[in-house]
């Protein structure tokens, strides 16, 4: 049994309460979670799948043209943590989030906040290259039809277009319009889900091991695509590649068995650590 493994079952074993030395030694640490004028502020959110806590207080605020990274091990948080910022985790019907989640300072957990707007504004793309059973335009278009962003076809075409220019796509595809989504390589999925995102203009993009399923050819086509959307979005990557949150990032956060360990520069984080942890996890003595 590894060494991780045990300590998790420690904690799982353990009583609510008797986790708060821990919290109270990564809350020394933590650094700043807080930023100047953010893009989403989470305070205390805790996450529970039935009765198994998966996050824990976790605080962080999303910066404006940032990309931020979460990294830490399997089944640490990460990517239930990027799903409460969209509130996906709606569509767990045992999941359960407390705390509080806000977005240009309205809070989305609201019983009158509207998720369908929401995940527009907070878009998502996943692990695995996902279009529509559709064409490479109605890919794109689905969205700005569905919330009325297009007054005719002509303002539809240039939706579609500036989005396929921005998702570093449009030259591969201008002339395959018509064809399936699905016919394109996994790296010219990912990126015309990509296009499908920001057609619709979010404030933020929720991207969870976009580059997994890739290449590294296409992995970079990815990230230099990740560094020029920084321009106009803030964008939360989870990704288990050290090397990749150091290129793409600007900040990292660190999660271990459902804290948010240390957050701060991602040079900082990768080079001069605060948290024995995240050096352990840095290093590769662990995850």
């Amino acid at each position: 049994m590894s060494k991780l493994t045990q300590q998790k079952e420690k904690f799982q074993k353990q009583a609510p309460r008797q986790d708060v030395h821990l919290e109270m030694e990564i809350g020394d640490t933590i650094g700043e979670y807080k930023v100047a004028n953010p893009r989403m502020t989470t305070r205390n959110v805790n996450a529970f799948y039935g009765k198994k806590q998966a996050i824990l207080n976790v605080s962080l605020d999303i910066a404006k043209n940032e990309v931020i990274s979460m990294i830490g091990p399997s089944g640490c948080g990460k990517s239930t943590f990027i799903r409460c910022l969209n509130r996906m985790n709606d569509t767990i019907e045992t999941c359960r989030i407390e705390g509080e989640i806000k977005l240009d300072g309205v809070d989305i957990y609201e019983s009158s906040y509207d998720v369908v707007p929401l995940r527009a504004q907070v878009g998502m793309v996943f692990q695995k290259p996902n279009p529509f059973p559709k064409s490479i335009y109605d890919n794109v278009a689905y969205g700005p039809k569905l919330h009325g962003l297009a007054t005719d076809k002509t303002d539809l075409d240039e939706i579609v277009h500036t989005s396929l220019e921005r998702a570093g796509l449009l030259s591969e595809v201008k002339d395959r319009f018509e064809e399936p989504g699905t016919s394109l390589s996994g790296g010219q999925q990912q990126r015309l889900c990509i296009a499908r995102t920001i057609a619709v203009n979010p404030e933020v993009i929720l991207m969870d091991e976009p580059c997994s399923a890739l290449d590294p050819i296409a992995t970079a086509k990815i990230e230099d695509l990740i560094e020029q959307l920084r321009q106009n979005f803030s964008i939360c990557i989870v990704t288990h590649s050290m090397q990749q949150a150091a290129r793409v990032s600007q900040r990292t956060a660190y999660f271990h068995l459902g804290y948010l360990v240390e957050v701060g520069e991602t040079s900082t984080i990768f080079t001069n650590p605060k948290h024995k942890l995240t050096e352990e996890y840095i290093t590769g003595r662990f995850g």
